[in-house]
């Protein structure tokens, strides 16, 4: 099929992403067909093999475009100082990443059970990076006499499992600035692994 007069690749190929994106985040992957998705950008269904290889890949490649743009930024991050510190900069990292990109959280955590075994192992093994780098500072923090934890890889997953949780309920301009949000998770975290 032709593509649309006026269509660029360039300003085509991210608006099925996006589209793709916010459509499985309001009604799930199983509910959203290419159809639905071409209607939506305005090509024809055909059209949008011209940028993804299946509903599958573009799954996956919402996923990895997300983890990869969150181990790039946890990478860019000053993590310095004692494991307290690096800890307290992780928190509001995770909080500043996360809250912007609702509809990507959504679809990176709740759609994991929709990809093939080898999309779900890649995406696995770039969280698995991002979870090793909280855990290391929380058993920097258990050798530095600062933190008390019964287990670090449980702790790790309860803290992201917190941590990414407020991108579900929190909205700007509620009650809370999410400044004092960022102190009051900050000040949870911190009397979840300290003494």
């Amino acid at each position: 099929m032709a593509r649309k007069q006026g269509s660029h690749s360039d300003i085509t190929g991210p608006k099925v992403q996006d589209t793709a994106l916010r459509l499985i985040a309001q009604h799930g992957y199983a509910a959203v067909s290419m159809r639905q998705i071409a209607a939506e950008v305005g090509v024809q269904a055909g059209a949008l093999y011209n940028y993804t290889s299946d509903k599958q890949s573009l799954l996956f490649d919402l996923m990895q475009r997300h983890m990869q743009d969150l181990l790039d930024a946890l990478h860019k991050a000053d993590l310095q100082g004692d494991a307290l510190a690096r800890l307290e900069t992780f928190t509001r990292f995770h909080i500043r990443f996360h809250l912007p990109r609702s509809d990507q959280v959504f679809v990176s955590y709740m759609e994991l059970r929709n990809l093939d075994p080898e999309n779900f192992a890649a995406i696995e093994a770039m969280r698995r990076r991002y979870e090793d780098a909280l855990e290391s500072i929380l058993r920097d923090g258990e050798v530095e006499g600062i933190f008390h934890v019964p287990d670090t890889r449980v702790t790790t997953m309860a803290l992201i499992a917190m941590l990414t949780g407020l991108s579900h309920w929190y909205r700007e301009g509620g009650r809370l600035a999410m400044n004092t949000i960022e102190t009051i998770y900050w000040d949870l975290v911190r009397k979840a692994v300290t003494a």
